[in-house]
């Protein structure tokens, strides 16, 4: 039964839709103007995620676009819109969507449920590194939770909560039944990852990234984080030459040559390591903070999560 702060919502959204119809004539975007029950997510690893669970019960729309940067990217005109349409908001949190935020607080503030799922699942922390950062970040919470596959399961089963509680006319069944079959998938994914990393040698379990976002992983799976290029948990932080200087001497302390890059950033400050340790440094790329589209490698959470153990996997076997 429809209650009458949802029957307001209703209205409202039916009134942003002719605005959105506006909008939509002279721009882009990933909208609809039906009135079907709407999920609104605000990044693509959490969309795939909710997209597992809601299935066919409600329309799910992902703002941030294929091999896009959470920290930096933005919402038109329309994207906007649609938060306020939303019967629900996902969105990740802890400060990593840093141009959206804001967006997701007009909406919540309009009468929008929203769901952190960062802040739900015991996040961790940010602590300083063998490079010295990411200092002014240090005890800062780490929204970059996804890549721990058994946070992801918790954070799946609170996702289901929050549709069948915010979303009216899902078949809540039919919603659960989603939230248990991918659960099962997620636990498959965590077991091949634990197989995959085995065969690493502990003294080679350790890690230097583009950036700040392997944390949970290496919590979960028992790496070492040596360092990052980027000394931050954010990518519009930039390193200093002393950065680049404290990481080239910890790398060499731990007989590291493998850096992780992001397969959607540029890889250029990671191939300064080259020179700065004279050659010899491989570059691996990862997919650490977006999906690609369809096909192109890491469509899906699972298959990011499978692409990026193998390519861990490979790359430390020559450290």
């Amino acid at each position: 039964m429809t209650t009458p702060k949802r029957a307001v919502l209703r209205l409202r959204r039916l009134l942003l839709t002719l605005v959105t119809l506006v909008f939509a004539a002279t721009a882009t975007a990933c909208t609809s103007t039906d009135d079907r029950p709407r999920v609104v997510v605000t990044t693509n690893i959490l969309g795939d995620i909710t997209q597992e669970i809601v299935g066919d019960e409600a329309e799910t729309v992902v703002l941030m676009k294929p091999n896009a940067d959470p920290h930096s990217f933005g919402l038109s005109a329309v994207q906007a819109a649609e938060l306020e349409r939303a019967d629900l908001v996902v969105h990740n949190g802890l400060g990593l969507e840093e141009n959206v935020l804001r967006h997701v607080d007009a909406a919540r503030e309009a009468g929008v449920a929203a769901f952190e799922v960062g802040k739900a699942v015991d996040p961790l922390t940010f602590r300083l590194h063998a490079d010295g950062g990411p200092e002014e970040e240090a005890g800062q919470p780490d929204p970059h939770f996804w890549t721990d596959p058994d946070r992801v399961r918790k954070a799946a089963a609170l996702i289901a909560e929050q549709v069948v509680e915010h979303v009216d006319g899902v078949d809540e069944k039919a919603v659960r039944d989603n939230a248990a079959r991918y659960d099962e998938q997620l636990a498959d994914l965590t077991t091949w990852m634990e197989e995959s990393f085995d065969r690493i040698p502990e003294e080679k379990r350790a890690l230097v990234t583009n950036h700040h976002v392997f944390g949970y992983l290496a919590k979960r799976f028992g790496f070492r984080v040596i360092g990052a290029v980027i000394p931050s948990g954010t990518t519009l932080a930039s390193p200093s030459s002393s950065d680049l200087r404290s990481l080239t001497e910890a790398m060499r302390e731990a007989g590291v040559r493998t850096v992780f890059a992001d397969s959607s950033q540029t890889k250029r400050l990671a191939e300064v390591l080259r020179t700065e340790l004279g050659g010899g440094v491989r570059v691996v790329e990862l997919y650490s903070e977006s999906l690609t589209e369809k096909g192109k490698g890491a469509g899906t959470y699972l298959q990011m999560m499978r692409a990026n153990t193998t390519a861990m996997t490979d790359g430390l076997a020559g450290n």
